[in-house]
């Protein structure tokens, strides 16, 4: 890897990161332009800021790395990602966000629950949630970040780990919203270009699309053989139904992630930084468009590295992806961007890299600030102070708490094989058992009691944390709960139910308890109702 060349490429990415932060830093004067950027933003930084926040390194390397281990059936996610993420998310649940959200002057998503069931304990609550279960997720984002740097750069992981955390620690303090959608724009551009060309590249390296994926398609029997215990029917192919793979694929990575876009509170805040539903419309072409080539191309490129490292690659020849990354699943795009790109796309994919870890940690460590600074104790707890101060504070103490995680984590989950992928997977999951049901009877029944609200949002969380710790081996198992307390790695141990993910079954429940309790709680004032619900339409 040439110094010079990616000395340079970073040097003049940091200065426009920086440009851009003083330019929000000095556009910030407020707590609303701290916290939702004054809610004028233009279109495209706010189609191109929820992309880039949906979008990070554990799309790029962790499901990248999952993909080249259960193929091209997780494309799927893709499809999913753009109908539920960005069309019905705009279209059906942007527009009234947003209205909403303006009626209320809410300024974070727990503000916007707790003003519209009138409650600062469901203000208090989910902003604990949110607080408490992503810095798991931005963990993660961290740790996708940190190993590609450590592996291309060929240095210390944990060097690597701080500086990209101290990077992005600079600009969320300084500039708020306004910095984060900013540099969140110009990133999404560079991640947009970067894996487009990598797209080309190893289509060209494998001779073209459809000899490469023919040469994909003929190592089905080296799949099976490897896999085929566990469902698999080769890399171009759907694992077998009900099989160990077909439960992860379609349970944690295409439904876990798919529906729980839908309540993620860093990308819904995002509706209601845009002045009118014209911005949101105008937005949804460019963000489906980011999201069929962001989500899109790892899905395509992570099975393809398969057919690299067996046959184009001497150092790996006869071995696939996941055994020549030594079994660990995210080293494999960061290997395979190392020994089959030139050094100048390299240099260009580092800063892809850097830009999908910066623009997802910026939202999350901007939404958990805003949770704890503002949610919990400035208006859960009614204490008094500068918001923004508070904030900053706040967002201070959510990266502290984040780096150490993903400092930790590698040790703790088998040198952090799959932990990149998985992390993602909990935390949407946990968010749209907890969030998605209040969260969809907030915006469109005006009968929804606050009762039902409280139930919807226990149940969820209850429910998922349960299946997390008792149930879904995955994480039942390195959590240790469960064997210290009953002696077995899962409770569902030997049966299929413990390789479902707990969406499957905490949504569904939180659902039913929001319908049940609606009937017997106390409707909210109908003046109440009709305020949050002025022109929302």
């Amino acid at each position: 890897m040439s110094i010079p060349l990616l000395t340079s490429v970073v040097l003049v990415y940091l200065t426009i990161v920086a440009f851009l932060t003083v330019k929000a830093y000095r556009g910030t004067h407020s707590a609303a332009d701290y916290m939702l950027a004054g809610r004028e933003i233009h279109p495209f930084v706010m189609a191109m800021s929820y992309g880039a926040t949906f979008v990070s390194t554990s799309a790029i390397i962790g499901f990248g790395g999952a993909a080249a281990v259960f193929g091209m059936s997780v494309l799927w996610l893709t499809v999913l990602a753009i109908i539920v993420g960005i069309f019905i998310a705009f279209v059906f649940f942007g527009r009234r966000t947003r209205m909403m959200g303006l009626n209320l002057n809410a300024h974070t998503f727990p503000e916007f629950l707790g003003r519209r069931f009138d409650s600062r304990g469901i203000q208090g609550l989910t902003a604990l949630l949110i607080f408490t279960a992503m810095p798991l997720y931005a963990s993660v984002v961290l740790m996708g970040g940190g190993k590609f740097i450590s592996e291309v750069l060929a240095i210390d992981y944990n060097v690597a780990l701080f500086f990209l955390t101290l990077i992005v620690a600079l600009y969320v303090i300084m500039g708020g919203l306004k910095a984060v959608m900013y540099t969140d724009a110009f990133q999404g551009t560079i991640m947009f270009s970067g894996l487009m060309v990598l797209l080309v590249a190893t289509y060209y390296k494998l001779g073209g699309i459809t000899v490469a994926h023919q040469r994909l398609t003929d190592m089905r029997e080296i799949a099976v053989k490897i896999f085929g215990a566990k469902g698999h029917t080769g890399w171009t192919g759907f694992p077998e139904f009900g099989s160990e793979y077909w439960l992860v694929v379609v349970t944690t990575i295409i439904l876990g992630v798919g529906i729980g876009v839908l309540a993620q509170p860093q990308l819904i805040v995002r509706f209601m930084t845009v002045k009118s539903n014209r911005e949101l419309n105008r937005a949804v072409l460019i963000g489906g468009i980011f999201i069929l080539a962001a989500v899109g191309v790892p899905f395509i490129v992570g099975p393809l590295s398969n057919v690299y490292f067996y046959s184009e690659n001497p150092e790996t020849a006869g071995k696939i992806a996941l055994l020549a990354a030594d079994k660990n699943v995210g080293r494999i795009i960061p290997m395979y961007i190392s020994a089959a790109m030139p050094q100048w796309f390299t240099a260009l994919f580092m800063i892809t890299m850097l830009s999908a870890a910066m623009s997802t940690l910026s939202s999350q460590f901007h939404a958990m600030g805003t949770s704890l600074g503002r949610d919990i104790y400035e208006k859960a707890l009614g204490c008094n102070g500068n918001t923004v101060l508070l904030t900053r504070i706040a967002i201070l103490f959510a990266i502290t708490l984040s780096y150490f995680l993903a400092w930790g984590l590698p040790h703790f989950f088998e040198g952090g094989t799959a932990i990149i992928a998985r992390g993602t997977a909990i935390f949407f999951g946990i968010c749209a058992a907890a969030f998605l049901p209040i969260y969809f009877g907030a915006i469109y029944f005006k009968g929804m009691t606050k009762l039902s609200a409280y139930a919807g949002f226990i149940t969820g969380t209850l429910v998922s944390f349960f299946w997390l710790f008792f149930i879904h081996l995955k994480e039942s198992k390195p959590l240790l709960l469960c064997k210290t307390l009953f002696g077995v790695d899962s409770l569902a141990m030997g049966t299929k139910w413990a390789l479902v993910d707990p969406l499957v079954i905490a949504l569904p429940a939180a659902i039913v308890a929001t319908l049940l309790f609606n009937v017997f709680g106390k409707k909210m004032p109908q003046q109440h109702v009709e305020h949050c619900f002025h022109q929302v339409k």
